[in-house]
């Protein structure tokens, strides 16, 4: 999360991130920050032979907006 935040303000990109994709041979990792805590983010590992990608992020969606911090 850390060298992604760098990486934007070095290129002087004005955006935020929505969450972080990363696809391994047998897993999805969704890395999603938590939009009212800088500094926190939601981390969900998923078996990628089980996991319905699409569903998943709308689910850590619902999540974040359920959280109380």
């Amino acid at each position: 999360m850390r060298a992604k935040l760098k990486t934007m303000k070095s290129l002087a990109l004005k955006d935020e991130i929505e969450d972080i994709l990363i696809s391994l041979g047998k897993q999805y990792h969704i890395i999603r920050p938590i939009a009212s805590k800088p500094g926190l983010f939601l981390y969900v590992a998923l078996d990628r032979a089980r996991a319905n990608l699409a569903l998943a992020r709308r689910k850590v969606l619902e999540v974040e907006a359920g959280m109380e911090v």
